[in-house]
């Protein structure tokens, strides 16, 4: 027996790799769920109802899901091009912390159509500040960007939970360390009356779909997809791989910081250090599932946002952990790394 590589992915593949990946972790959670004592088929049905069983549960599935969407959109840039950006949390935060620091102190008088998108591009200029770094780094004196990034998503939550414990602190939060709100004016229109809904997730939708085509029909899309093939033979063909890698690092900065903004504009309209449960770390699993395609990402985050609402209900009406949710996105990750190991190379006798 011997591996070899395979000279062609057929279509067919490439689709059903994530939809096997993803049977495959939720076959392996059920053998958990079984043994908690409960029914792994009532479980799951438990979990779809805990995410689209009523107006609530469903509005507040989509609301997780764009902030999934905007840093899997991140991962999912950085990793085609070869930019390991595993700093989204921290890009996260920096961009959330902007938005309340420029919204408290400087752009509160603004009318809505203007401080809103001001804010937004604010928050995403943010995040690429906190990329361009490690990226420098790597350019300069070929310091490894896995490292540095995971290290300044906690500079970047120190340096946030410093500044709401003294310059943006809210004294009417009778002492709790949050920012100051940002304005009313600021906050992105909701789609459903008394739901957390908000105008985000079109936003990543719409983000996605244009990274879809800058990826598939431009000069810059090629350019990015050589630098993460081969980047030596990316730079033989003329690529200019440093200019190539720094656009590739504003987009993915930008975007995980937009995720940020939005999360403070859209739902919390305040910062606080417990503002993201992990969307940052989760939007690389996403990245992953969505086998790094934009369109993709958008699905992949759906499907993390249901685990984590829908395991919520099913935790409540069944007791059983909802920590399986965490185990089910954790194992697609790995089964998708199997499965997309098999569309490259396939088992010879």
């Amino acid at each position: 027996m011997r591996l070899e590589r395979r000279e062609h992915r057929p279509l067919a593949l490439v689709i059903a790799t994530p939809v096997v990946a993803v049977l495959a972790a939720l076959a392996l959670s059920g053998i958990l769920i079984a043994l908690a004592g409960a029914p792994v088929l009532e479980a799951y049905r438990r979990i779809l109802i805990g995410a689209f069983g009523s107006r609530l549960s469903t509005t507040e599935t989509l609301t997780r899901a764009a902030p999934l969407m905007l840093t899997g959109l991140a991962a999912a840039v950085a990793f085609r091009a070869r930019l390991w950006n595993i700093g989204a949390e921290g890009q996260l935060y920096l961009g959330a912390i902007t938005v309340a620091a420029a919204s408290s102190h400087l752009l509160g008088g603004l009318p809505s159509a203007v401080q809103i998108p001001l804010l937004l591009i604010l928050g995403a200029m943010a995040g690429m500040v906190l990329l361009i770094l490690p990226l420098w780094l790597r350019l300069r004196f070929q310091v490894d960007e896995v490292v540095t990034t995971l290290l300044l998503n906690f500079v970047a939550l120190l340096f946030v939970s410093m500044l709401i414990d003294t310059v943006l602190k809210d004294p009417t939060a009778f002492g709790w360390p949050q920012s100051q709100s940002v304005a009313d004016a600021a906050m992105l229109p909701k789609l459903l009356a008394r739901s957390r809904l908000h105008i985000g997730i079109l936003i990543a939708m719409a983000l996605a779909v244009i990274i879809h085509l800058v990826q598939s029909r431009t000069v810059f899309g090629l350019q990015s997809r050589a630098a993460g093939l081969n980047p030596a033979g990316a730079v033989f063909a003329g690529v200019p791989l440093g200019a190539t890698l720094v656009k590739v690092a504003c987009i993915s900065g930008g975007l995980a910081g937009l995720a940020g903004a939005v999360e403070v504009m859209g739902v919390k309209s305040y910062v606080t250090t417990d503002l993201s449960p992990g969307y940052g770390y989760s939007g690389i699993v996403v990245a992953m599932l969505a086998g790094l395609h934009p369109l993709g990402v958008v699905l992949a985050a759906l499907f993390t946002a249901i685990m984590f609402v829908g395991a919520d209900g099913m935790s409540r009406s069944m007791g059983i952990p909802s920590y399986i949710a965490d185990v089910t996105v954790a194992l697609s990750l790995l089964t998708m790394l199997v499965a997309l190991f098999f569309t490259q190379y396939r088992i010879r006798r």
